[in-house]
């Protein structure tokens, strides 16, 4: 079984979500699509996504196809939670780019390419919602190689000569093969995918769950299984909380393994791991290498933090750029204090400080 965690990124307004969602009703993940205008998308799970409609926090959700087991983290779409999708991208075994056909390429997802070029992500785009009225795919299949890179390809099955003589032509080497005997492997067709010297593109319309299975076909058939060390590695890349209080530091392990009730940071013990499928999660003895999972036990970790033999991040790109004083009345304070100092577990980027000379909070934050 090929094991791959990707994570989706897009826009806000692209479908991310929306294929999301069909990607787990095709592969029988869920047996009911949600909608996020209804607010019953299946990885929509805070009060405040429901109600807003769009993706605030990253969630998990496995799902298996064929000979696939997908690990998916859906993240947030809008600009001003962008420090919580840079901080998922160096778990990735690849990324799912959604571009919207009748919108093309938009400010932030500029931002995602270069952030996609910045951690060496490998990448799929999904081109969603050719169904609507002034859609034009070919049109942003065009816009994507112009802008982007000229190996922005339709990967329409089977492929056809003249996309497949274009693939070799993004590496010398395999030209000069593909000249002298006429082959391509698929083999090497991963590589180059593998290497972001190919980024295969495909069309669809996710709310109607066109192109999905032939997008599964190709996750399924171009992705390749990642090889790990024996020695433990592992990132942690989200601290969130439970409904329950508990914190949890989500990490991906790259090598060896974690087993419950191990000592793993300023002698903080793992109390519980969870393989986290949407709201529900599944306790487990141990993560191993390549799964992601939710950690309870640990109060020092943060998001980006390297454990065992990773190679530290470097700086985040996506910094909060606005200082915010917070209005609270006095008997509130301490409590919103607290409140804030929670958040910023969550996100370090938040900086909460206290001024006792003005008494005030100040907060960074995006927008």
């Amino acid at each position: 079984m090929k094991q791959i965690v990707t994570g989706i990124v897009a826009h806000v307004d692209a479908g991310k979500t929306t294929l999301t969602e069909a990607l787990m009703y095709e592969t029988g993940a869920i047996r009911k699509l949600g909608r996020v205008d209804n607010g019953d998308a299946f990885l929509d799970l805070d009060a405040l996504e429901k109600q807003r409609g769009i993706t605030l926090f990253t969630h998990q959700a496995e799902l298996t196809y064929n000979n696939l087991a997908l690990t998916l983290l859906d993240t947030p779409g809008h600009v001003d939670f962008a420090s919580q999708t840079e901080q998922v991208l160096p778990v990735l075994d690849y990324a799912i780019l959604v571009v919207s056909a009748t919108d093309g390429i938009q400010g932030y997802t500029r931002t995602l390419w270069d952030l996609l070029a910045r951690y060496d992500i490998p990448t799929f785009i999904f081109i969603n919602k050719e169904d609507v009225i002034g859609a034009d795919p070919s049109g942003v299949i065009e816009q994507l190689q112009k802008e982007f890179s000229p190996a922005c390809l339709d990967f329409a099955d089977p492929l056809t000569d003249e996309v497949r003589e274009t693939i070799a032509m993004q590496d010398d080497t395999v030209l000069e093969n593909y000249l002298s005997t006429g082959n391509l492997s698929d083999q090497t067709i991963q590589q180059l995918i593998k290497q972001r010297k190919v980024f295969p593109c495909y069309r669809g319309a996710a709310l109607k769950l066109t192109g999905i299975t032939n997008f599964l076909k190709g996750l399924e058939k171009w992705t390749v299984t990642p090889e790990f060390a024996d020695e433990f590695a592992a990132q942690v890349f989200k601290i969130s909380h439970d409904d329950k209080g508990n914190r949890l530091s989500w990490v991906r392990v790259f090598g060896g393994k974690i087993p419950a009730k191990s000592v793993l940071l300023n002698e903080e013990k793992v109390n519980q791991i969870r393989i986290y499928n949407g709201a529900k999660f599944t306790p487990s003895q141990v993560l191993s290498a390549g799964q992601v999972g939710a950690l309870t036990g640990l109060t020092s970790t943060s998001p980006g933090l390297s454990l065992g033999k990773t190679k530290p991040l470097p700086a985040p790109v996506i910094k909060p750029v606005l200082n915010y004083a917070v209005k609270v009345d006095k008997e509130d304070l301490h409590a919103c204090l607290k409140a804030l100092k929670e958040l910023e577990d969550e996100d370090p980027q938040l900086q909460i400080s206290w001024h006792p000379h003005i008494q005030e909070i100040h907060v960074q934050i995006m927008g």
